[in-house]
């Protein structure tokens, strides 16, 4: 297991404290690292979906509303 040190403005410290008063801090740290951690990655995805997605667009054939109505009305019984 690994030790890590950072700093933290007295108040957090102390609310945390108190807020898990009697439980396993370390283990809730490594919980909330864990989690932060899940939560960037999903970020990051995100970001290069959406970075996918422009790209694949810049590259799309460009339908005109003319042509977007005709297939409309095709697909109309």
């Amino acid at each position: 297991m690994s030790t890590v040190n950072f700093s933290v403005p007295e108040e957090v410290k102390q609310a945390f404290n108190e807020t898990f008063l009697g439980q396993n801090k370390s283990a809730i740290i490594a919980e909330l690292m864990l989690e932060a951690v899940e939560r960037a990655q999903r970020r990051q995805r995100g970001h290069e979906a959406i970075a996918r997605i422009l790209e694949r667009r810049m590259h799309a054939p460009i339908v005109t509303e003319e042509k977007i109505q005709a297939a409309r009305e095709a697909g109309r019984p």
